[in-house]
């Protein structure tokens, strides 16, 4: 069972790139969790699963040297929703629903590869800890730090293109 919260039910076996496809797959459940319950039950269940992924990631890696195995993607499934969270609270204040806001999705998503693999700042200081917690909390410096580009890009957008 902590395989598959782990692997997000095996999305970690795809290769290449397994983080990618984390977090890809990572798109329609956000985008189902926001269609049934809003941005705060988004909001709720990032933190159940980066609770699960902690717990889980913790019990897969027990005994290894390397705890950050790249099968792992539960943490680029809460690092990409925690970049996702302008989208839903927009879609929340407009009265919308999510994919109106489709622009912010790609922002998102390309945002938070770039700086999962960048890592840059506090997301390589939660990385070099090579523990359970460093796993989760890498990806989830790089959403917070995507959340803010998508913030950026959209005030950018609606300030001064339009």
């Amino acid at each position: 069972m902590m395989k598959l919260v782990a692997t997000f039910f095996g999305v970690g076996y795809l290769k290449p790139a397994p983080g990618t496809w984390g977090s890809l797959a990572a798109l329609p459940v956000a985008y189902g969790i926001l269609s049934f319950g809003g941005f705060w039950f988004l909001l709720n269940v990032t933190v159940f699963v980066f609770m699960s992924g902690w717990i889980a990631t913790q019990k897969v890696t027990q005994g290894q040297d390397d705890h950050d195995q790249s099968y792992i993607v539960i943490d680029e499934v809460v690092g990409q929703w925690i970049a996702l969270f302008p989208v839903g609270y927009g879609a929340l204040m407009m009265g919308v629903s999510a994919d109106v806001l489709w622009p912010g999705w790609i922002a998102a998503f390309v945002l938070f590869r770039v700086f999962d693999i960048w890592k840059p700042w506090l997301v390589g200081k939660a990385d070099k800890r090579n523990d359970a917690f460093g796993v989760m909390m890498d990806d989830v410096f790089a959403g917070f730090f995507a959340a803010i580009g998508v913030i950026v890009l959209a005030a950018f957008w609606h300030l001064v293109l339009m």
